[in-house]
């Protein structure tokens, strides 16, 4: 693959191996947003700085017409939004960039925090005329929690939206973050001349190219000059400057890395405006891949024999072939194609002959990836999200939670001749995360759907008819909290009202309230039950 190839051998006294110098080339990151901030637009953009595509919107290939968009599903693309998570790898500046495209909106959340356990670095783009929205603050938190280092980028500032001095205080404000400016625009929201480069003083100038389609041409340009040719938008943002300056607000490596700053960019995505100086700081700021902890806390050293973990699975990326992939973060060692790895769960041998590089929904056979790459391992069904893969010394590494559902359905088969594709329809929808599929532990053998929010239901129905040709009804039910219970608490609780058990796939029994007053009060009279939240419960 050619991100892969001249790779530095570590060859020589004191240098290091080819695994620790492979993984320092590495830079793996999402990108993260509320809907509609820009977020899709900018990770085209980043392709096509990387020379991954031509020009935007056109991949690299033998007709030089295929599409480079992340949403490479039918439904996002009738939507207009991002359903599923994306990893696209490409070359930059001697680095092997492995970005991953998240999902926006909501209802996806759980598919958006599957990923951020696989990266190293995210970059939160904020839409300046709307600052910090529910869902971007929600993805903070869970990239403090994550302790993921984030560079934000203000996005859309060649229109009309908020004063920017004003988004720092609402970013330190709101989410406990110190914003410390990078770039600073020069013009107002509306009218984005070029940005002054706080680390040098200069200032770059940006000419529109036609549509967005290729890179922007950048002019520096000179404070004398600028001053005279920028007026009142140079002096506006050279006082801005010295403010930030006066106030500390400056590039600190240190406090990034340790999540309590952000180095913050200014830009627009679909006129190509910032794109560099922000993918630049991927590069020289996010970290490399390290080691990284196993489920006892311990590190798992770089240069140690080959580990990652399945932190997505995706059926019908390729319509023609029906199959579905593991996304495997690699943690540790050198991958090979081929090699037979232990699958942690079971114990038994796993052949990884099928193994491919992603770019969206495109994959390419791999020989061979490092620390902090993706692969793609093909019709590997009896993997789940969260199996440790592992050579040599056994390591396991922490399980991905599943998030509280908070909407429920009964999912009926309205055509009874097509129960085969029903059931393994179903069975493909969990094991990707989809939605939950619950079960009634006294026998009713009608499947009951969990999920976050309702466009997880919407995607359930059309994959099921796109994918496995049954149609499915889905009757919702008045269920809104599921809490974790026990075989005790289970059996107590039967002949409730508005209550209802259910087991999850894993084992795991749940108790579903109709509102949470009803829970409050059971859990008030009878304070010996178990009644526990679930991950990604507000309560």
């Amino acid at each position: 693959m050619t991100a892969l190839a001249d790779a530095p051998t570590g060859a020589g006294d004191g240098a290091p191996g080819p695994i620790l110098a492979e993984a320092a080339r590495r830079r793996t990151f999402a990108i993260i947003s509320h809907p509609d901030a820009g977020k899709t637009t900018l990770t085209e953009k980043f392709l096509l700085y990387g020379g991954a595509i031509l020009e935007a919107g056109a991949v690299k290939a033998r007709d030089g017409r295929r599409r480079a968009t992340s949403d490479w599903m039918a439904l996002e693309q009738q939507r207009g939004i991002s359903i599923t998570s994306t990893v696209l790898q490409f070359a930059y500046r001697g680095h092997v960039v492995n970005l991953l495209d998240t999902p926006g909106h909501r209802d996806f959340s759980e598919d958006t925090y599957r990923v951020l356990t696989a990266v190293d670095a995210a970059v939160m783009v904020l839409d300046m005329a709307k600052g910090i929205e529910p869902q971007t603050l929600k993805l903070f938190e869970v990239c403090r929690a994550e302790h993921v280092p984030i560079l934000t980028f203000l996005n859309k500032a060649d229109r009309p939206g908020r004063d920017p001095l004003e988004l720092l205080d609402d970013i330190e404000a709101r989410i406990g973050l110190r914003a410390t400016p990078v770039t600073w625009p020069v013009g107002d929201p509306g009218d984005l001349r070029g940005v002054v480069d706080r680390r040098d003083g200069t200032f770059v100038r940006f000419v529109r190219s036609a549509h967005g389609a290729t890179e922007a041409v950048e002019e520096v340009v000179d404070p004398d000059r600028a001053a005279h040719e920028e007026g009142a938008a140079w002096s506006q943002a050279t006082e801005a400057c010295a403010l930030l300056d006066e106030v500390g607000a400056d590039l600190d490596v240190k406090t990034f890395l340790a999540g309590e700053s952000s180095p913050l960019f200014v830009g627009s995505a679909l006129t190509n405006f910032g794109v560099r100086h922000l993918l630049d700081a991927v590069v020289d700021l996010a970290p490399p891949p390290s080691a990284r902890l196993d489920a006892q806390g311990v590190p798992r050293q770089l240069d140690a024999p080959f580990a990652g973990f399945v932190f997505k699975m995706q059926a019908n990326m390729d319509p023609a072939h029906r199959d579905h992939v593991a996304f495997v973060r690699v943690c540790s060692g050198r991958f090979e194609r081929g090699m037979v790895a232990t699958h942690e769960p079971s114990g038994r041998p796993f052949a990884t002959k099928y193994a491919a590089a992603l770019f969206g929904a495109e994959r390419t056979t791999i020989d061979e990836a490092y620390p902090g790459d993706v692969v793609g391992l093909v019709n590997a069904s009896e993997l789940r999200i969260g199996d440790t893969l592992y050579a040599g010394e056994p390591v396991a590494f922490p399980p991905i939670v599943s998030f509280a559902p908070e909407l429920f359905a009964t999912a009926l088969n309205v055509d009874t001749s097509r129960a085969k594709q029903f059931r393994r329809g179903l069975e493909q929808l969990e094991r990707e995360g989809v939605v939950q599929v619950l079960a009634d532990p006294r026998g009713d053998t009608t499947p009951l759907l969990g999920a976050v929010g309702p466009m997880q239901f919407d995607v359930a129905v059309h994959r099921m008819a796109n994918e496995f040709g049954t149609t499915v009804a889905l009757e919702q039910t008045g269920f809104r909290e599921a809490r974790l219970t026990d075989a005790t608490t289970a059996d107590a609780l039967v002949g409730e009202p508005g209550v209802r058990v259910v087991r999850r796939r894993d084992g795991a029994l749940l108790a579903l309230f109709e509102n949470r007053y009803r829970r409050e009060r059971l859990a008030t009279e009878h304070p010996d039950w178990c009644l526990d939240p679930l991950v990604g419960d507000g309560s």
